[in-house]
């Protein structure tokens, strides 16, 4: 099994544990998620909720079905997961039980899965290696993401 073929494997895994976490949102675990809504947040607590499941099923559908855009997908799920790390935080430094993180350990760990998911997202996509053949040049970037 090559290195594109495990990359497309993961890619489809994260997109699917989107969908799903996207769901989860908008349905049954939706005060869970609440309660992840850092309180100084300027919007109503229930519409970060629904806005981020939204955002997530978007782009675990695109990370599934939109292959040739893999690369822009990956930067934007990289960017959504360091958009939502400050309601990790906020969990942990508010001492919030919620998804069975009812330590103050347990919340702590949580933290370091973050960044293995925006690693995730940058390696399974190419993203990681668009930007570094890139040198960082957004148009490039951009080029390659949409197929040019």
């Amino acid at each position: 099994m090559g290195k594109s073929h495990l990359q497309s494997i993961f890619r489809i895994l994260l997109g699917a544990f989107l969908i799903f976490t996207g769901v989860n949102h908008l349905t049954f675990a939706r005060v869970e998620f609440l309660a992840q809504v850092p309180p100084w947040v300027p919007l109503d607590g229930d519409l970060v909720v629904v806005l981020s499941g939204i955002a997530e099923i978007s782009l675990g559908v695109g990370l599934v079905l939109l292959s040739r855009q893999r690369v822009l997908l990956g930067l934007a799920t990289a960017v959504f997961f360091v958009i939502i790390f400050p309601g990790n935080i906020s969990q942990y430094v508010n001492w919030i039980d919620a998804f069975g993180l009812n330590t103050d350990q347990a919340r702590f760990i949580r933290l370091f899965f973050q960044p293995l998911l925006v690693i995730w997202a940058l390696w399974a996509t190419g993203a990681w290696s668009a930007l570094r053949a890139a040198k960082f040049s957004l148009r490039t970037i951009l080029s390659t993401a949409i197929g040019r």
